[in-house]
């Protein structure tokens, strides 16, 4: 994962306060189970309900011609992947034994996980080590042996083909440091090439001797990034700041050749720019890198080019490196930063794939800051921004994505993400974490000590959150959208290195598919965005879009006050409250901030609820719908922290002390009612570790009861309703 930790730092003006403990208005109830591991037949056992196939040659994942992800045995049935990001570090505890793999890959498999992507596999293998791809014997072994348990699960994999900017390189310390060029000149020069080439042969084309087969030719092995967040921009961003020029230095020889090959000379180059600086002329290559990253000028312009031509040659590069060795699968590449310029560097990739967040948190040390802001008051913007970024008719994946901690909005992500993400049709979601789960608090590392950010596995409310995406996204709940809006893109760029795709526009992503095509692929389609962008086009398009019927009479789209409503009106956003509910026949769905007035959704109603927080109600009795399920899993998750948590500001943006275990969970209460009535129903809080507890209400007739997440086996977010 990159993180621009010392950009986001150095922007940050952090407040001069005292330290500030957690409000005392809020009522933290410490959570009591120390080990997490579910038992086969418990309510948040998903492996009945999503099983994973066996992974064969001939039930591989592969793209189908449509541009979905399927199983090569199923080719008409696309997939939704629901990914476990394992990014071990030695700090997180690094890869698990034999025994603790065998338990982990269980574990992802009953909590409904179908693929795994590896992360920083390379700074692992290299870690303490003084020589170049001198892996370390026993994490080798241990990454082996994961694989195969995952496998052996029916958990697939996305590998890295290179993650750290230090590579194999031996002798360094900071290998999960963005601190040098390497990913740069991978695009650029031979040597880093070559050692990109020999990492894969070493690691990728070795026979593992738990499966009897290289990864490269497993069948397990559905995806590889092939080098993750390696574009030339994003690495500019991250790598130079504090009054650094924008683009290295290394830029300036292979876009002056660049230049060479466009344009006739120096008068030529001038007239298209509208002029050149002293001193720049063409034919000598002295021809400057822009000075401004955000300039939509003739300089940013070709320079967004140029980039769009050496990305691709890269990816070209790599890709046949990987096929030489004898890969057969899907590879990727670019995965994060929305701009027009690196959707064209992905355009004709096997898999399409994005990194996105909300709220960024600056890193782990005091000081440390994030800005505490909804997903919803922006219209959930990261998400709308990954939409933007997808090829229509090219497989759609997310890599990375999270609604970060310590924020207290965090609970949105668990609806709002995978809800979308079915809407558009992708195909994989990875929340981003050193792991999706832990088997038991309290182990003894560094990052397991306390809940941190990019750390989802001990925070209660992304656990919740997770439990319900893999029944919204990868069980399907939730619907594909009815209408397709084509963004017409390319060939080439036609603004600077940080033209992103109009905020009013991508707002359609909420009602309806979008994605980027072709401009000739969109030539007649009355639903298409063409070039350039026009300000009035949502309104027209909404208006398209009711006229054909796509979007129905009752739907409640209203861009000017931003409320918006899928074509599927299974899913509205409203800005203006801060909700998003969700009404499916699988499940019923909603965060909120606060309740002003009882929330009807379809069978379920929340009539009080005393603050901000997820609730959700599924059908956890096979194929059966809410209106028929017998055994329902109810999802209440408020917000969570560490004991003794402190922050230097009352908005708690800025982070003090992270504290330590146990953590602890909000107390909050709600008032819920179903429309249905049955001779005897109860509801029975169920652990974060599975275990169904004493009922905490009965009754005959109508459903009616108080939830409070305050139980007598302590708190939790789980509850399980029985008819």
């Amino acid at each position: 994962m990159t993180r621009p930790a010392g950009i986001v730092a150095a922007a940050a003006l952090l407040l001069a306060l005292g330290p500030s403990a957690v409000p005392a208005g809020d009522r933290w109830l410490p959570v009591r189970e120390v080990s997490l591991a579910l038992s086969p037949g418990s309510p948040l056992d998903f492996s009945a309900l999503l099983p994973n196939p066996a992974l064969t040659p001939a039930s591989r994942i592969i793209a189908s011609p449509d541009g979905h992800l399927v199983r090569a045995d199923a080719p008409d049935r696309p997939l939704r992947l629901m990914c476990a990001s394992l990014a071990w570090s030695p700090a997180s505890g690094g890869f698990p034994d034999h025994a603790g793999a065998d338990a982990y890959a269980r574990q992802l498999a009953l909590h409904g996980y179908d693929i795994a992507r590896l992360h920083f596999v390379d700074a692992s293998l290299m870690n303490g080590r003084a020589k170049d791809f001198d892996f370390d014997p026993e994490t080798l072994d241990r990454v082996d042996y994961l694989l195969a348990a995952l496998k052996r699960n029916g958990i697939a994999w996305i590998i890295d083909g290179m993650t750290s900017w230090r590579g194999a390189f031996g002798d360094h310390d900071d290998r999960w440091d963005p601190v040098s060029d390497f990913k740069l000149r991978l695009s650029l020069d031979e040597a880093a090439f070559q050692h990109w080439r020999t990492f894969q042969e070493r690691f990728l084309a070795r026979v593992n001797p738990y499966t009897g087969l290289a990864p490269i030719r497993d069948a397990a092995l559905a995806l590889v990034v092939l080098v993750n967040e390696n574009g030339v921009e994003f690495d500019s961003v991250l790598r130079h700041g504090n009054g650094a020029p924008p683009y290295d230095a290394l830029l300036a020889a292979p876009f002056n050749d660049w230049l060479k090959a466009h344009y006739a000379d120096t008068t030529a180059l001038a007239a298209a720019w509208g002029g050149l600086a002293a001193g720049e002329r063409l034919e000598d290559g002295t021809v400057r890198l822009p000075g401004d990253r955000r300039a939509d000028d003739g300089r940013g312009r070709d320079m967004a080019r140029f980039v769009v031509a050496l990305e691709r040659t890269a990816t070209a590069r790599q890709t046949e490196a990987l096929r030489a060795l004898g890969y057969r699968g899907l590879v990727t590449s670019y995965n994060n930063w929305p701009t027009e310029q690196t959707a064209l560097s992905r355009q004709g990739l096997d898999v399409v794939t994005i990194n996105t967040y909300h709220d960024w948190a600056s890193g782990y040390a005091p000081g440390s800051r994030l800005e505490q802001t909804s997903s919803i008051a922006d219209g959930v913007r990261y998400i709308r921004l990954a939409a933007a970024s997808r090829w229509l008719g090219q497989p759609f994946v997310v890599t990375e994505y999270d609604h970060l901690f310590w924020n207290r909005f965090r609970y949105e992500a668990g609806l709002v993400m995978p809800a979308y993400a079915a809407l558009q049709g992708w195909d994989g979601l990875c929340r981003h974490g050193h792991g999706p789960i832990v088997l038991a608090y309290g182990e003894p590392f560094p990052h397991k000590r306390a809940m941190l950010p990019y750390a989802i596995a001990l925070d209660p409310v992304a656990r919740a959150g997770e439990t319900l995406a893999a029944l919204l996204f990868r069980r399907g709940d939730v619907a594909t959208a009815h209408a397709t809006l084509p963004f017409a893109l390319g060939p080439e760029p036609v603004g600077g290195m940080e033209t992103t795709e109009p905020d009013r526009l991508t707002q359609l992503a909420l009602l309806s598919r979008i994605g980027l095509a072709p401009p000739a692929a969109t030539a007649g389609n009355p639903l298409a965005i063409g070039l350039p962008r026009a300000a009035s086009q949502p309104e027209a398009l909404l208006a398209a879009l009711r006229q054909r019927g796509a979007v129905t009479a009752g739907n409640l789209t209203d861009l000017a006050s931003h409320r918006l409503e899928s074509d599927t009106g299974e899913i509205t956003l409203d800005v203006g409250s801060g909700t998003v509910r969700l009404v499916t026949p699988m499940t019923e769905a909603a965060v909120f901030p606060a309740l002003r007035a009882p929330l009807a959704l379809g069978r379920l109603r929340i009539d009080t609820a005393d603050g901000g927080a997820l609730l959700a109600l599924s059908s956890i009795d096979g194929e059966a719908p809410l209106d028929r399920a017998r055994r329902l899993l109810l999802i209440f998750a408020t917000d969570a922290r560490n004991t003794d948590m402190r922050f230097r500001d009352g908005g708690e943006r800025v982070i003090d002390d992270f504290g330590h275990l146990p953590v602890l969970i909000r107390a909050g209460s709600a008032d819920i009612s179903l429309d249905r009535a049955s001779p005897a129903w109860k509801l029975s809080p169920v652990g974060l570790d599975g275990v169904v507890h004493a009922a905490m209400a009965s009754g005959s007739g109508p459903v009616r009861f108080r939830l409070s997440n305050d139980t007598p086996a302590g708190p939790t977010t789980y509850f399980l309703l029985e008819l």
